[in-house]
This record gives C-alpha cells, sequence and structure tokens, in this order.
C-alpha cells in the first residue's frame, strides 16, 4: 500500500488499521474501518480514497470511481491521498487519471522533486513521450542532476522511435537529442555508463556509425564496465555497419586469441576473411594493416590460425575448449558452401567429426554440436560413421537381454549420442517394422537399465537415461503414423507415463503426452500436464497454443473457459507490466532496454495467438450463455463488441508460437514451409471466427432495434446502417470461406511434432461454417419481411422457407457426420476417432447460431402474427390460412427439436457404449513390456475414456439447455 513510514502525516496512526485490513485482503472491514474515520473527520481525503479501494477490490466499480473523483476534483497534495488515488486508478486500469493528478500536484507545489518525478513516471506509464521530455526538464531545472536530463533526452529518442514520420525522427527528435548530449560531453558533465549508452544509441540510429566508433574508443568508452566485452562488441558491430572488414577481421583474431573459446567471434572472423577475400584486399606495403592489428586475408591464414588454436587444445593437460574444433568444422561448412578448395586442408569430415566426438562425446552438448553438421558427410558415410562412433564408446558384457550396456554416466551418455545421431542421420526412419520393433526392445532396456545411476536423483532432476524413453516413444510414433496401428500410439503413451513417473520433472514427456492426448481427442489429461508444466511470463505466448487449440474443439468447455482466461490474463496483464518495467527502466539508467520493452509490447499485443484466444473466447461465452437473440444481445453489450470494429491487427500480426519446443531429431527440410502453411491456415481460419462473432454482434444490434415497417422511418433509426454492416459482413465471410475452400483442397499434411493442424479443413469438410453463414444470410431476408410486411412479400417468404428447409438438411448432414463410435474395441484392440467429437461441437455451435436466427425470426414474427389475427377479427374470417413463413417457422422448430432428440440420443447411446466398454480385457499384442509397464499403458487409457465421457457430458448439457430455447421460439 501507500508508503506510510517516511511520512509523517499526523493522520497516518488513524489511517493505519485501514491500510492492515487492504493488505491483509479484508476489503469489507476496510470500508466500515473507512466509514467509522470520515463520521469523526470528515476532510480526511486518504480515508476517502482507501475506502474506494476497498470498494473496487469487492466490485463496487461505480461507488469506488465517485468517491475517487471526489478527492480528485480537490486537488489534493498530501502524499498518503496522492499514492492511495495512484493505486485505485492503476487497479482501475485508467493510468491517465494519475497524470492529472500529479499535473494539479506540481502546480500547487512547483518545487517538489518527488511529485515532479512521480508526474514524469505518471507520463510514462501512458506513453505521453512529449510531455515525459518536458517533465524531464522541468525536474532538472529544480533539481540539476544528470540522470533527470537524460530523463528528458531518452523521452526525445522515443518520440523517434514512436513517430510515425521516420523523417521526422531523423531531422528532428534525434538531432536535437544528440546536441543535449554533445552540451553535456562539452561541458564534461558526463558521468555514468547509462549516458555513454544513451549517446551511442542515439548516434547508432541516426546513422552516424563513424562518430559512435569514435565514442566507443574514446574516454567515453572506458566507462562501458558493466557487460563483459561490451567496447569489443559494439566495435565489431560498427565495423560491419560500415563494412571495414580489415578491422573486423582484425578484432576477431585480436579476441580469439585471448579466448579461443568465445563462439560469438568466430562467425565475424569468417565473414570478414570471405568479405576480403571478395574484394581481393591485400594488405599495405608497410607500417600496420589496420587500426586493429594485422589482418588474415586469405583462406589458408585462416586455416592455420584454428589449427593453431586446436593444436593448443590438443597439448593441453587439462580439459579441452569446444570452440576451436566446432570453428573447424564451421570453416569446413562455409569453404564447401563457396566450393573452395581449401576444405581439403581441414581434413576428412568424418575423421574430424569423430576426433569431437572422442574429445566431448561425454558432454550433453556433443548432439547438439555435432548435429547442425552431418550434412557434411554424404549419404554413404552415414553407417561408416555410426559404426566409428560406436567403436568409441565402452560397454560392459551382454547381459541376460542380449544386449551391452554402460557401466558409468560418461558411457551411458556417449552411448546415448550415438543413439541421437543415428536417428537425425535418419537410420531409424529406414528401418522396417520388425527392425523399429527392435530397436524400441534396446532403447527400453538402455532406459531401464540407466535409471540406477539416478536413484537417489531428486525429484526436480532428470535421470541420466531419459533420453532414450524420449526416443523409443519417437519410434512408437513413427509406426503409428506408417501403419495406422493404434496400439503403437497406447504403448507410446505408456512408456511416457512410466518415464514421468521417475522423472517428474521431463518437460519433453509432458510436452509429449499432452499432443499425444490431445491428437487422440482426451483433453482432460492435458489441463494437469500443462499445468504441471509451469509455464512463464512470455511461454503463455509461445506455447499456450498447445492448450488453447484443442480445449473447445474437443467438447470440454469449462477447461477451454479456464485455459483462455489464463491467457487472457497474462496478455492484459502485459500492458501494465511492460509500464512498469520503462519505469524501473528510468529510475536505473538501463536506456537500451525500453525498446526492447517497448518491442516486447508491441509483439504480445500483434500476437497471433492473442487475437486466435480473445476472439474464441467470446464466441465460447456466446455459446455457452446466450439462448435466445435477446441474451445474446446482452452478452455483446457486456463485451463491448462492435460489429463496425475489427481490432485484430491483420497486416502487423506476429506468429510467437515456438514449434520448436519438442526435442526431435527428424530432418527439418520443410520445416519453413509448414511454418507458413500453418501461418496461412491459422490466420484463415481466426478470419472466419472473427467474422462470425461479428456477425452475432449485427444480428444482435438489429434484434434490437425496435420493430418497424416503414423503411424510412427505419433508416432514421438507424436500421439501413445495420443491414448493410450485416451484409457487408456476410459477403466478406463468404469470400473468407471459398478462399478457405481452396485451401483445405491442397490437403497439407504436417508432420507429427510440427505445427498443429487447424480446425479449419474439419470445419469445412463437417458443412457447420457454410451453415452458419446461411442461418445469418437468412437473418438479412428476414429484415426484409419485417420491412415489407406479410402483405406483397409472397416470394420473399417461399425464400426464407426455402433457406429454413435447406438449414434443416445442413444439419442433418453435420449431425450425420458425428455419427460413429468415438472409442471402440475389436478383437481386443481400441480405436478411436477423435474427429467425430470435434464434429460434434462444430454441430452444437451451428445449432447455437441457428437458434439464434430462429430466436429473431420469433421476434419478427410475432407481432406481424398478431396484427393478422386483429384483421381476422375485423373481417370475421376464421378460416384465413397461415402466411407461408409462418408455416415455415413451425416446421423449422419442429424439425430443430427433432434434431436435437437425434444428438442427446446419439450422445447416450455413445456413453452407455463407452462405459460398458471392458478395458480390462485390452490385448497389445507384441508386447515387449513387463506387467508395470501394461498398467502405465492401461492408466492412460482409462484416461482417454474418461476424458470423452466427460466432453460427452458437456456438450450432452449444452443441448439439453438448447432444447429448452426451443420451446420457447413460439409465435
Amino acid at each position: 500500500m501507500a508508503a506510510r513510514g517516511h511520512v509523517q502525516d499526523p493522520n497516518d496512526r488513524r489511517l493505519r488499521p485501514i491500510y492492515d485490513y487492504l493488505d491483509n485482503g479484508n476489503n469489507k472491514m476496510a470500508i466500515q474501518q473507512a466509514d467509522k474515520l470520515l463520521k469523526k473527520h470528515k476532510d480526511l481525503h486518504c480515508a476517502k480514497v482507501l475506502k474506494a479501494i476497498g470498494l473496487q477490490r469487492t466490485g463496487k466499480q461505480d461507488e469506488a470511481f465517485t468517491l475517487a473523483q471526489e478527492v480528485a476534483t480537490l486537488e489534493p497534495t498530501d502524499d498518503n491521498s496522492l499514492q492511495a488515488l495512484t493505486i485505485l486508478y492503476r487497479e482501475m486500469h485508467r493510468p491517465e487519471l494519475v497524470t492529472k493528478l500529479y499535473e494539479a500536484a506540481v502546480k500547487k507545489v512547483p518545487l517538489s522533486e518527488e511529485y515532479h518525478s512521480h508526474l514524469f513516471m505518471a507520463y510514462a506509464r501512458v506513453g505521453e513521450y512529449k510531455k515525459m521530455q518536458q517533465a524531464g526538464m522541468a525536474l532538472y531545472k529544480i533539481v540539476p542532476k544528470n540522470p533527470y536530463y537524460f530523463w528528458s533526452v531518452m523521452s526525445l529518442v522515443m518520440q523517434a522511435i514512436s513517430a510515425q514520420d521516420e523523417k521526422l525522427a531523423q531531422t528532428m527528435f534525434l538531432p536535437l537529442a544528440e546536441r543535449m548530449v554533445e552540451k553535456m560531453v562539452k561541458e564534461e558533465k558526463i558521468e555514468a555508463e547509462a549516458e555513454v549508452q544513451l549517446y551511442f544509441m542515439i548516434l547508432e540510429r541516426l546513422g552516424k556509425c563513424v562518430e559512435a566508433l569514435e565514442v566507443i574508443r574514446g574516454p567515453l568508452g572506458e566507462k562501458l564496465t558493466s557487460e563483459l566485452q561490451s567496447r569489443e562488441n559494439k566495435c565489431m558491430m560498427l565495423y560491419k555497419r560500415l563494412q571495414r572488414w580489415p578491422e573486423c577481421n582484425a578484432l576477431a583474431h585480436k579476441l580469439l586469441l585471448k579466448n579461443p573459446d568465445d563462439w560469438q567471434f568466430y562467425p565475424a572472423y569468417f565473414d570478414s576473411l570471405f568479405h576480403l577475400v571478395d574484394q581481393s584486399w591485400s594488405p599495405p606495403e608497410e607500417g600496420e594493416h589496420c587500426s586493429e592489428g594485422s589482418v588474415h586475408h586469405t583462406v589458408v591464414e585462416v586455416v592455420r590460425f584454428v589449427e593453431e588454436r586446436i593444436k593448443g587444445e590438443d597439448s593441453k593437460e587439462s580439459r579441452s575448449l569446444r570452440g576451436p574444433y566446432l570453428a573447424r568444422l564451421e570453416l569446413m561448412h562455409r569453404l564447401r558452401e563457396r566450393g573452395c578448395p581449401e576444405e581439403s586442408m581441414l581434413g576428412e569430415p568424418l575423421e574430424l567429426m569423430v576426433q569431437f566426438f572422442n574429445k566431448f562425446g561425454d558432454k550433453p552438448c556433443c548432439i547438439t554440436d555435432l548435429k547442425i553438421y552431418l550434412h557434411l558427410l554424404s549419404p554413404e558415410q552415414h553407417v561408416q560413421f555410426i559404426n566409428h562412433l560406436s567403436e568409441a564408446v565402452p560397454l560392459g558384457n551382454q547381459e541376460e537381454e542380449g544386449f551391452a550396456f554402460p557401466e558409468d554416466t560418461k558411457a551411458l551418455q556417449r552411448h546415448l549420442c550415438v543413439c541421437q545421431l543415428s536417428r537425425a542421420l535418419g537410420l531409424h526412419h529406414s528401418l522396417d517394422v520388425d527392425g523399429k520393433l527392435h530397436l524400441i526392445t534396446e532403447l527400453k532396456a538402455h532406459y531401464h537399465h540407466g535409471l540406477k545411476f539416478g536413484k537417489n536423483a531428486l525429484k526436480t532432476e532428470l535421470q541420466f537415461s531419459d533420453m532414450y524413453c524420449l526416443m523409443a516413444a519417437h519410434v512408437y510414433i513413427d509406426l503409428w503414423t506408417e501403419t495406422g496401428d493404434e496400439d503403437m500410439m497406447w504403448q507410446c503413451l505408456g512408456l511416457l507415463q512410466e518415464g514421468l513417473s521417475h522423472s517428474p520433472s521431463n518437460a519433453q514427456f509432458k510436452l509429449l503426452l499432452l499432443l499425444l492426448y490431445c491428437r487422440l481427442g482426451a483433453f482432460e489429461p492435458v489441463v494437469d500436464l500443462y499445468s504441471s508444466l509451469d509455464a512463464k511470463h512470455v511461454q503463455h505466448d509461445t506455447i499456450g497454443f498447445l492448450l488453447t487449440r484443442y480445449a473447445e474443439s474437443l467438447g470440454q468447455f469449462a477447461a477451454a473457459s479456464q485455459s483462455c482466461n489464463f491467457s487472457l490474463r497474462f496478455f492484459h496483464s502485459n500492458q501494465k507490466d511492460t509500464s512498469e518495467y520503462i519505469i524501473q527502466a528510468y529510475k536505473y539508467g538501463a536506456f537500451e532496454k525500453i525498446p526492447e520493452f517497448i518491442a516486447l509490447r508491441n509483439r504480445l499485443n500483434q500476437s497471433l495467438h492473442f487475437a486466435q484466444v480473445r476472439t474464441e473466447r467470446m464466441l465460447l461465452d456466446l455459446f455457452l450463455e446466450a439462448d435466445i437473440v435477446l441474451s445474446l444481445e446482452e452478452s455483446v453489450k457486456a463485451m463491448s463488441l462492435s460489429a463496425e470494429e475489427d481490432d485484430i491487427p491483420w497486416d502487423s500480426m506476429r506468429d510467437n508460437r515456438d514449434l520448436t519446443v519438442f526435442t526431435c531429431w527428424d530432418p527439418k527440410d520443410r520445416y519453413n514451409e509448414h511454418r507458413r502453411q500453418s501461418l496461412e491456415e491459422e490466420s484463415m481460419w481466426l478470419r472466419i471466427r472473427s467474422l462470425t462473432l461479428r456477425l452475432l454482434a449485427s444480428l444482435a444490434a438489429l434484434a434490437h432495434m425496435p420493430s418497424q415497417q416503414n423503411s424510412e422511418i427505419s433508416n432514421e433509426n438507424g436500421v439501413g446502417d445495420k443491414t448493410s454492416i450485416l451484409s457487408s459482413l456476410l459477403s466478406q465471410l463468404n469470400q473468407a470461406l471459398q478462399t478457405a475452400a481452396q485451401m483445405a483442397e491442397k490437403h497439407i499434411q504436417y508432420p507429427f511434432l510440427g505445427p498443429p493442424s487447424t480446425r479449419l479443413v474439419l470445419a469445412l469438410s463437417s458443412g457447420s461454417c457454410q451453415c452458419q453463414a446461411a442461418a445469418l444470410q437468412l437473418s438479412v431476408h428476414l429484415h426484409e419481411l419485417e420491412t415489407a410486411g406479410l402483405d406483397g412479400s409472397s416470394e420473399l417468404q417461399t425464400q426464407i422457407c426455402n433457406g429454413f428447409k435447406s438449414i434443416v438438411v445442413q444439419l442433418q448432414e453435420i449431425l450425420n457426420k458425428c455419427k460413429g463410435d468415438l472409442l471402440e474395441m475389436k478383437e481386443g484392440k481400441l480405436k478411436t476417432q477423435p474427429s467425430l467429437l470435434e464434429n460434434l461441437v462444430f454441430f452444437v455451435e451451428t445449432v447455437c447460431i441457428v437458434l439464434w436466427m430462429a430466436s429473431y425470426c420469433a421476434k419478427i414474427l410475432r407481432p406481424l402474427k398478431t396484427s393478422l389475427q386483429k384483421k381476422k377479427k375485423k373481417k370475421k374470417d376464421a378460416n384465413t390460412a397461415l402466411p407461408v413463413v409462418m408455416c415455415g417457422f413451425q416446421e423449422l422448430t419442429g424439425n430443430l427439436q427433432d434434431l436435437l432428440t437425434q444428438a442427446m440420443e446419439h450422445i447416450k447411446g455413445q456413453e452407455t457404449a463407452m462405459t460398458s466398454l471392458k478395458l480390462s480385457t485390452l490385448t497389445l499384442e507384441g508386447y515387449t513390456q513387463v506387467s508395470e509397464e501394461v498398467s502405465f499403458t492401461k492408466a492412460a487409457t482409462d484416461k482417454v475414456q474418461c476424458s470423452y465421457l466427460r466432453s460427452l457430458q458437456e456438450v450432452g448439457d449444452l443441448l439439453k439447455k438448447r432444447t429448452e430455447t426451443i420451446k420457447n421460439l413460439k409465435i
């Protein structure tokens, strides 16, 4: 709460109990205590604000705001009131009100350093960079301290970064910032490293690389001490930008002599070499090669330099460094790319990689080091290479299983590295089914043997042999995808569950289990698995899609709602958190971090995942909560959803998904292509869902309008605008569906560990998107009927009735695609059809949209029927037939009732069949597992069964609610 110790306020003692209640979360008592205090001291502003905080936290936002504004209009200047109001406005997500608060305080107390600095930080929270610049200078004039001056300079830089016009940034903001810093340089007032960093940042953004280089190499550069090799790194970057390749080469050479294991300088060393070769550069006959020293401008010199570093490592008695050995392989890779004959000077890649393995094979990093250079081997050398490596792995005598096992963890690590390299070279993939089953047996034997090395490991530590288990799981997945035999997948689940029991913190086991359960359509076990991953901060964006992609589509609506809320909480807090990071960066002079924080905020705001979760959450809420069109209208209003506004940044949207989160040894030859195709599909699906959501908002707005028979009156009331918006959105949706259909025709198959398949293809094949669009199109015709009235609209009525019939036919087709056994046992083998569950969810969503349309229809037809009955009474004609549209509507509601009854019976049938399944009779052919492993597999099948039952129950409950809705659609 507000700082209480340093302000000697006579009222501090009276306020302390309220602070304590608020700090302990006892908001009701805080309100009571504040009321008591206000009875005695009516003018105690802080007590009012603290009461407002209590009201805000108990959900009485309007009362809290009114009370806060009462105090704010008095323009308080006491520290307690100001800080309490700041806390309240922050909780209300109204940081702009804090600026007004401190603007008033500064006017009343113009010489207060504290209030001026609070005002600056308030502007920083809302990104008012121009006002920040002015506030910084005002602060510097009152208290001439360097940090305040440079706050103002940095605010100028931020104006340049955020300027829409790049020309304005380059000609006004940045030159002004440069002049301000130069003034301090001339007056020799530069004190801190942060000030030099800021000067460098300004020069760099202005493209003044020569001047920036002079600053770094001059006396000011000596202040850059906080980061190791900060000056050298900046010089290297500037040399590259200036294309001063001799200096770049000489500096990299010099730094590698000091530390031959510093990998960041090897790429610069090699890049500069090839630029010098391309330019046919030669050193001057006399004197230094360049300002940084001697230059290696020929391939021969660089090869010699790398070989000398390796000889130095070979002659050492202590442990060798990896850098020089990797540098040799990197140089060979680059020489081969350029077709240079000097490649042969380095030796044979196979021998070099075997040598690397001999030295570093017992390190876990050996596999990742060598994996990127495997392309240097010819396909004929693959088996020979693995044989050479196997000879260097010390294994004990053969045991009962027929396999020889490592006798210590170093030997185990070497053997594990060989196995992983075999898989990376495709040797596992090329085996036949029997070969793969034998390989699985071997990998599992090594896994179980290796567990003895981690008997005393903590729960948070991984087992030494975990990678064997993971590789065996990958081979099972290979067999499942190749043969379609689901036994492989069940055994894979069992193996991973067993692995997780020995290594509860293994994230790779959890991720793969999570993916397998999702592919099987079982979402229930996924929630706990994802929760146990304990994803932190930005990971909610990068791996959150693994959770949110499947939750709703598999019928787990409660879990879907929870998952979306979880993700949205992170994205919404990002705005507030980033402002706090920026403020801290100003306070501690970490100016170079401020643009990074802004970039992070933008990256998250423009995230594809954020847009998806936001859209899906709103649609889910509507499907679950809104039964008729009037409650749809209420829900749309509560969400502040507008049909006119599209708040998704389509042009700047970013795909932040981490598709490399799974450990994978498969070839990634089409990774970029798959990522691009997946992004196209995800964006198209998001567009369809976003348009559907906006169409529902438009339908709700149309239903909100009073019944109109006169088109002129309608247009005066804005109904004409509403229908034109609806028609425009429908046109966009139909266009999107056409493009989506063309995408679906490509039948793109992603690898198992590649991007997850979107819902797009299944949605189109089920017919749900087309049916939803048809239902929404009908709402336009219904509005036309409302405007025209029943007389003289027979053609329109017939068109509407045909639309009703078409929708019923389409819904029946969607329902037919849901029929079949979700989980069945044939000859002791389990078979799953998760697509049936996804189709069932599409059916439910479509039913909801059709019912909203029907509800809108009922709203239109009721007054028309009433006026018709009045006419009948006047004419005393009881035999007048009902208009076609009313008969059609009655037929529609009857058919919808039948469809929902069918769907409910199907779900009950599935539940009964699934409950009666005797999973204990499950047989797994060719099972190589012992009874303990079988029990893990049986546990996995139980989880899938329970999840299916849960999904069916939630879908069934929602359909029951909609059955009640139909009963209320009478006209």
